[in-house]
């Protein structure tokens, strides 16, 4: 029997989230990279936020350098992300939807660029962050999403505990 539409609606919302935040981040990468040229900054919002194009080879923070590690990361996590969630499980957990599909179109897009040039195309300087893309705020927002949604699902589980609210 095939999946009802209400049914077929969380699995909708994560592939919509995903190609969405794909499109836009590899967009924004291609606009950029016929802006001035690397290096030179360009202010996007008055002195405050900027367009410097810049190709980071590390992961965020720099934390990881190995393009090799990087690469087998960010396909394992990808792939993980989208067994989830087209395994089935959003139909028993929908509100996780946008965020994984948020995360996972923020992966691809920052896998893309590694796969292609061996490095991420980040362009967007706040002057007092490292410089980013909208991959990363993809990621980002999945990820504060997807902690909202479990710091909103341990709260009735603790109150059905009995345990005091924190």
């Amino acid at each position: 029997m095939a999946a009802s539409a209400p049914g077929r609606r969380p699995v909708l919302v994560f592939l919509i989230a995903a190609a969405v935040s794909l499109a836009v981040d590899q967009l924004t990468k291609a606009a950029v990279l016929v802006s001035p040229g690397p290096g030179l900054p360009m202010p996007l919002i008055g002195h405050w936020v900027r367009i410097v194009v810049t190709h980071n080879t590390a992961s965020a923070f720099g934390l990881v350098r190995s393009p090799a590690a990087l690469l087998a990361a960010t396909a394992l996590v990808s792939l993980a992300i989208a067994a989830y969630a087209l395994g089935g499980r959003l139909l028993r957990r929908p509100q996780l939807a946008l965020p994984l599909g948020l995360v996972l179109g923020g992966s691809l897009g920052n896998l893309l660029d590694r796969v292609r040039t061996q490095g991420v195309t980040d362009f967007i300087d706040l002057r007092v962050w490292p410089v980013f893309n909208v991959a990363d705020i993809a990621i980002t927002a999945g990820v504060v999403l997807l902690a909202i949604q479990m710091g909103r699902q341990a709260r009735p589980a603790r109150e059905r505990r009995g345990a005091p609210p924190s």
